[in-house]
């Protein structure tokens, strides 16, 4: 009886860490950003941070100034996202010359996102706090986590995305989304 209660333990330590093991594949994959280039953005109204400071974003105001680089990053204070806070900080004044303006979003409260935004993003630009609804529509949601994944959008002052890009690997969306800016800036 003591054998099968062990084996029987057992069994349900390996579906557990099966089932964990699924879940870990499913959020490290890269989802393919289902707002694709051409696409109109959803606009939307909602809390973000600049400098540790709350305010209200705005999508379509923000346009009205120029390109809008929209990054979705899945939480702030982890080692991807905190990198590439950095990134997106260190290119910042970049953006600004092409008249682009720059916001991170995440699922993270706006609390953890005032400190993240002295602290990574260098009060350089805004993160934003994004209900869950918001990260659906512009389908970037984890499988399985109440969180976004990485994509990083370009949406022009008409609001339609010109350029997308997912991967959960940091190191290349601000890179990418940089040149996207360029690209556009030189088309207009």
């Amino acid at each position: 009886m003591a054998h099968n209660m062990a084996r029987s333990s057992l069994s349900l330590a390996i579906a557990a860490a099966m089932t964990l093991s699924s879940a870990m594949l499913l959020v490290a994959s890269p989802a393919p950003a289902a707002l694709a280039v051409g696409k109109k953005a959803p606009d939307f109204t909602i809390q973000a941070s600049l400098a540790g400071q709350p305010f209200t974003f705005h999508l379509a105001d923000a346009l009205k100034k120029g390109p809008v680089v929209l990054y979705f990053f899945p939480a702030a204070a982890t080692s991807g996202c905190t990198v590439e806070a950095h990134d997106f900080a260190d290119a910042t004044d970049s953006f600004k010359a092409l008249g682009a303006t720059v916001i991170g979003i995440s699922a993270d409260s706006i609390e953890r996102l005032n400190r993240f935004s002295v602290e990574e993003c260098r009060e350089k630009f805004a993160v934003a706090s994004a209900p869950i609804s918001l990260i659906s529509a512009y389908d970037v949601k984890l499988p399985v986590l109440s969180r976004s994944n990485r994509t990083s959008f370009v949406i022009a002052p008409d609001g339609t995305i010109v350029f997308a890009y997912s991967d959960l690997d940091h190191r290349e969306h601000a890179e990418r989304t940089l040149s996207a800016v360029k690209a556009w800036v030189a088309k207009h």
